[in-house]
């Protein structure tokens, strides 16, 4: 009996997770059929809608959506995950280490895989709520220029209540996906009842026949639309951390993939039966008058549904960038108060909301904006694929020949689909691969500096921990209270210099506190710390005459730095010698003024100029890790001259 309930209880946690997956996952690919066949009939495709044409495209939606999301993503690379994570940071954590030949350059790819998602993050929200406002133009023709400022009015309101968090909102996304869902499944069998020689579309041979028939630049064209049915695949890897492999796996095989392949499948139907497209808009023209503009509220709510999770998405991205030290500090509030992966980031919102709603009034329809989405996405898939024969090959210990075979297969295909998107990079592609380069060449220019600054600490000129030792023993008097000092590397012995921002307050002041403590915050690859959270180190301790202590805080790249309630542990513990009240606390930390070495080279000085910009802009270091408004703090302005 015990082992039905456990048995019991496992399942319907599954079932759950399951669920919510399908309100935060499935988002983006599933309102993917409200542009996507239209593009390859009455979008940049531009094919004749012949009834051979008819089952070649959509056997190739068909086996992109079978080959690139339910075998790559789906089977194989939710395998690669990083402490239960996965996307693109979950990779990068992976292969850091690794000494695999072109390991640097594949990691350089993967930050620029990272910009460009930040980048394709404008063009989801954009795409999904005009290309469901464009019903419009199906109902009431006479109505159809409100598409572009109802989408905007949306926007609005979509990027106005992140600050709020996603809690609430969170509760009634599964139900509405799952509606949408149900209802674009059942318009497609509809279709297909009505006319189910469509089903042929589902032998390949189609496919392959399409292709054989049409010149390689009439083909490009075609693949570029056909790109944009598998849009939103990243999403079942880089949202894997938050539900695990299998409900997103299940919820894929269940309900996602035939639906989706039902609809498609209808929409081919739709087209062979010769009915009337409307406005050139194939979804929407399936739709029974009686219900298009229920149908328009509930494509509208998936929009927002899909959009809310790439926003989040965002701010997830550019927080694991932070914690790996490949961007600046960024303000982040927390919007609840037990999950720490909801959180708000105002510049990242501001800049996603500015961003979307430029693209609107720039393209205006879902169909002049497609073919840029599908750019962003096959560069995207593309590096995934190429990091997942390094994975396969290092990691899993498959041979060279296998990992290459299995994975540069997909890399070949997403390598076609890049081609034939290629040429839209002129047509609109330039803006979100733009922002993908101006995120890449950020975060490389962060590195750059943070390098440089690390390079000057190490030649301060300091004492050693041990002759620091020997000054504080002789000291004739301190002071009363104990100072944390934060530190950015870690104590590893007594023979380690003294930090800088200490040596700098010993020569200023000419005093020592009671009880010192360096503090470093350490930034795990992995996604999340269990166990071995912190660590402390007795430099030197004098029964209650004094003590210097070293402490390791550890954080992955999925969690929120709060020192501050790590040190209140230490304090309630009595593992350091620190009041149990935070306003009895001084905490040290350091800013860093940048000045410019002499003779240096052009190019060092327009690194330097954004540096410096990113540096002034950056969170402080108290905001970031969650030392509040009752703790004593003191900043400490060290010059550090780069060249």
């Amino acid at each position: 009996m015990s082992s039905f309930l456990e048995k019991f209880r496992a399942n319907k946690k599954l079932g759950v997770l399951t669920l919510a997956a399908l309100g935060v996952v499935y988002g983006d690919i599933g309102t993917s059929p409200l542009y996507a066949v239209n593009q390859i009939f009455f979008g940049s495709g531009g094919v004749a809608p012949t009834p051979s044409n008819i089952y070649g495209c959509i056997s190739l939606v068909v086996w992109a959506l079978t080959i690139v999301v339910a075998i790559k993503y789906v089977i194989f690379v939710l395998r690669a995950d990083n402490d239960g994570e996965g996307g693109v940071f979950a990779l990068f954590g992976l292969l850091k280490n690794e000494r695999q030949r072109g390991t640097g350059a594949m990691l350089i790819l993967l930050l620029f895989g990272a910009g460009l998602l930040l980048g394709g993050g404008l063009i989801t929200p954009a795409i999904s709520v005009l290309s469901a406002m464009e019903g419009i133009k199906v109902a009431a023709p006479s109505f159809g220029a409100l598409v572009v400022p109802i989408t905007i009015a949306v926007l609005v309101f979509l990027f106005s209540i992140q600050r709020r968090g996603t809690a609430k909102i969170g509760k009634i996304f599964w139900p509405v996906i799952v509606l949408w869902l149900a209802a674009i499944g059942l318009l497609g069998i509809k279709a297909i009842a009505a006319n189910p020689e469509i089903l042929q579309a589902l032998n390949p041979k189609h496919a392959a026949a399409f292709i054989g028939s049409v010149s390689f630049w009439r083909l490009l064209p075609v693949l570029g639309a056909v790109m944009l049915t598998v849009t939103g695949g990243e999403a079942l890897y880089a949202d894997m951390g938050h539900f695990g492999k299998k409900p997103i796996r299940m919820g894929w095989f269940a309900f996602v993939f035939p639906a989706l392949l039902a609809n498609y499948l209808g929409q081919g139907a739709y087209l062979m039966s010769g009915g009337t497209v409307i406005n050139q808009n194939i979804f929407y023209s399936m739709v029974p008058q009686f219900w298009l503009f229920p149908m328009i509220i509930l494509a509208t709510a998936a929009a927002i549904i899909a959009s809310q999770a790439l926003i989040s998405g965002g701010f997830s991205l550019a927080m694991q960038a932070t914690a790996m030290g490949l961007f600046p500090r960024l303000r982040i509030l927390h919007t609840h108060a037990e999950h720490r992966g909801q959180i708000y980031m105002p510049f990242i919102n501001w800049f996603l909301f500015a961003g979307c709603v430029a693209l609107v009034l720039i393209f205006r329809s879902s169909a002049a904006l497609a073919p840029a989405y599908g750019l962003v996405i096959s560069t995207d898939m593309l590096i995934t694929s190429l990091a997942m024969i390094m994975v396969a090959y290092g990691l899993w210990q498959w041979t060279g020949f296998y990992a290459s075979i299995i994975f540069g297969a997909f890399a070949f295909i997403e390598a076609v689909f890049f081609v034939a998107n290629a040429p839209q990079f002129f047509r609109g592609g330039f803006i979100p691969v733009g922002i993908g380069l101006a995120v890449f060449a950020s975060m490389n220019i962060w590195r750059w500096g943070r390098k440089r600054i690390a390079a000057v600490f190490a030649e301060y000129p300091a004492m050693t921990l041990r002759e620091l030792i020997v000054l504080r023993r002789s000291a004739a008097s301190t002071m009363p209270r104990s100072i944390v000092f934060m530190n950015p590397h870690s104590v590893a012995s007594v023979r380690d210099r003294v930090p800088p921002l200490l040596q700098v307050f010993w020569e200023r002041n000419g005093i020592f506190p009671r009880h010192l403590i360096l503090l470093t915050v350490v930034g795990k690859k992995s996604a999340y710390v269990g166990e071995e959270r912190y660590a402390v180190k007795k430099l030197w301790e004098e029964g209650g005459n004094g003590s210097i202590m070293a402490v390791d805080v550890n954080f992955g790249f999925m969690e929120n730095p709060n020192v501050e309630r790590i040190l209140e542990g230490l304090a309630d513990h009595r593992r350091i010698h620190i009041s149990e009240d935070a306003r009895q606390w001084l905490i040290r930390i350091v800013h860093e003024r940048i000045i410019p070495a002499g003779g240096i080279g052009w190019r060092s000085q327009i690194k330097l100029f954004f540096f410096t910009l990113m540096l002034k802009n950056s969170d402080s270091a108290d905001d970031h890790f969650g030392l509040g408004n009752e703790v004593g703090l003191s900043t400490e302005i060290i010059p550090v001259k780069i060249g």
